[in-house]
């Protein structure tokens, strides 16, 4: 089993980290109350498989509790469980600046300056028994992610962009979770040729239609090299999902076609990636 406990300083990306824990198949609990801590390992250690990999948040939120953060480990190492302590900090004029840009209040209470002196006095059994300190006063959040995978020997395969393929019809509305959206509306419309109107862009024939224009096939060539040069940037700056939705007007024909070629195209790159056709059986 690997057991993380991570900590660290308010607005030093201590919730990011357990984000990006979590997108690395972790179990993850923010902020469990010492008390139950006991009791919760216990669970763990009686059923391997679903908690083999676990990280655990403990922050300041724990007040007086902190105190026994050493007992606390002591008894991990005496019941032999490897536990390993990730502390997540940042330069003071950092964390100030980072309070300022969110308008955050600190979860001390008191003002952004005081937060900071008095969270690193409760911290500060904890960040004596870290086994790691991560200084992320000039990480992006792709950095972050490489640093975590780094420590914890995470698999790479975990750390592919999962990608979705939407379908869409612009008469229904954009769909609200898409990052990138694509109008493929240029392409003359199967829905006003005879035979092709009750079809779908599954069907060969509406295929055969679209593909022999000559705009979709030059229109593809490009898009796709757009967005497999694209992918690896996303990946490097954190991002774990990816929602590419391309529209026409009812999400039936064209819409669908060119989802279906570019999802075929991403697999072939080796990309984890989940297709949906929003619309398709709209205005059947």
């Amino acid at each position: 089993m690997r057991f993380y406990i991570v900590s660290g300083m308010s607005g030093a990306g201590k919730s990011q980290a357990l984000k990006i824990f979590e997108d690395l198949g972790f179990v993850c609990i923010d902020n469990m109350p010492f008390q139950m801590l006991d009791g919760f390992i216990d669970v763990c250690v009686k059923n391997p498989d679903k908690y083999k990999n676990v990280a655990i948040s403990v922050d300041s939120r724990a007040g007086e509790y902190l105190g026994y953060f050493p007992q606390f480990l002591a008894s991990m190492k005496k019941n032999k469980i490897s536990c390993r302590v990730i502390f997540f900090n940042a330069e003071d004029s950092v964390l100030l600046r980072r309070y300022s840009e969110t308008r955050r209040r600190h979860p001390l209470g008191k003002s952004v300056y005081e937060g900071i002196k008095l969270e690193r006095k409760l911290l500060d059994k904890v960040f004596a028994a870290a086994d790691e300190i991560v200084d992320t006063s000039d990480k992006t959040v792709g950095e972050l992610k490489d640093t975590i995978s780094r420590l914890t020997g995470a698999s790479a395969a975990k750390q592919h962009l999962n990608i979705s393929v939407v379908s869409f019809g612009y008469k229904y509305g954009i769909p609200n979770d898409a990052d990138i959206i694509y109008d493929v509306r240029f392409i003359t419309n199967p829905n006003y040729v005879h035979g092709l109107k009750f079809k779908t862009g599954k069907d060969k024939a509406v295929k055969e239609y679209i593909k022999k224009q000559k705009e979709f096939g030059a229109f593809f060539d490009i898009f796709s090299k757009l967005i497999a040069n694209t992918l690896p940037g996303y990946i490097k700056e954190g991002k774990s999902y990816l929602t590419i939705a391309l529209g026409c007007t009812g999400g039936r024909h064209r819409s669908v076609f060119t989802a279906e070629m570019l999802a075929d195209f991403l697999r072939k790159k080796k990309y984890k990636v989940k297709l949906n056709h929003r619309d398709i059986l709209r205005g059947k």
